[in-house]
């Protein structure tokens, strides 16, 4: 549990020092005048759309901490009944694995500019992510042919509610994905595409923390 919100906690201190860099490299007064705004001069000058990534991480790490939390003081009470993992999980969590290595080598491929490398490790690391999701649902199902329903124990609901909310955001990203690998696959050059990739390359590690926390915390518990 505490491996569990230490990791958590890293990945929070991660996202505000990386807003923090984008600031504190020059003097507040040149934030004033727009005509000044150069990069290294006291504004934010990565893209939007990455600033809103880190923002959205940072509330998204915050929201799972919450829910930990929730967890940790509910495990505390008398009925609480934990419940087998499926062993199906491991297996999920080594596709998630090699999603997220996926996406780190288009990641590269975008760099060096290999248009087929970056459609091969689009469509992969996209497969890949649709995966797990059906293995989160097969283990739903499992764990439901077995008896253990959602409403049958505190510890039941937590399992359902944190792989649920971890499947969302993945099925959030995956839209992300479809938009940039729709866009490859219509011939878009490789930079067009380079921030999209960066983006969801991103995305998809922090996810793959979050998940290897949840996937620890459910295990010790």
């Amino acid at each position: 549990m505490t491996i569990t919100l230490v990791l958590l906690g890293i990945i929070m201190a991660t996202v505000i020092g990386w807003l923090l860099r984008q600031t504190l490299n020059t003097e507040p007064w040149d934030a004033l005048d727009p005509a000044e705004n150069q990069p290294g001069r006291g504004v934010i000058t990565a893209p939007p759309s990455k600033i809103g990534l880190m923002t959205f991480i940072a509330v998204v790490t915050s929201l799972f901490a919450l829910f930990l939390s929730a967890y940790m003081m509910r495990m505390q009470l008398g009925d609480w009944r934990p419940l087998p993992e499926p062993d199906l999980l491991w297996l999920n969590t080594a596709v998630l694995v090699l999603a997220s290595f996926a996406f780190q080598m288009t990641r590269r491929a975008v760099t060096r500019g290999q248009l087929q490398t970056v459609k091969t490790g689009l469509i992969a690391g996209g497969v890949c992510t649709a995966l797990f999701l059906i293995g989160q649902l097969v283990a739903w199902q499992q764990l439901g042919a077995t008896g253990y329903f959602i409403t049958g124990n505190p510890a039941n609901a937590f399992f359902y509610l944190l792989t649920a909310l971890h499947g969302l955001h993945l099925l959030g990203g995956m839209w992300v994905w479809g938009r940039t690998t729709t866009r490859v696959l219509k011939g878009a050059d490789v930079e067009s595409v380079r921030l999209s990739v960066e983006l969801c390359t991103v995305y998809w590690h922090y996810l793959l923390l979050v998940w290897i926390g949840l996937f620890g915390l459910l295990l010790s518990t």
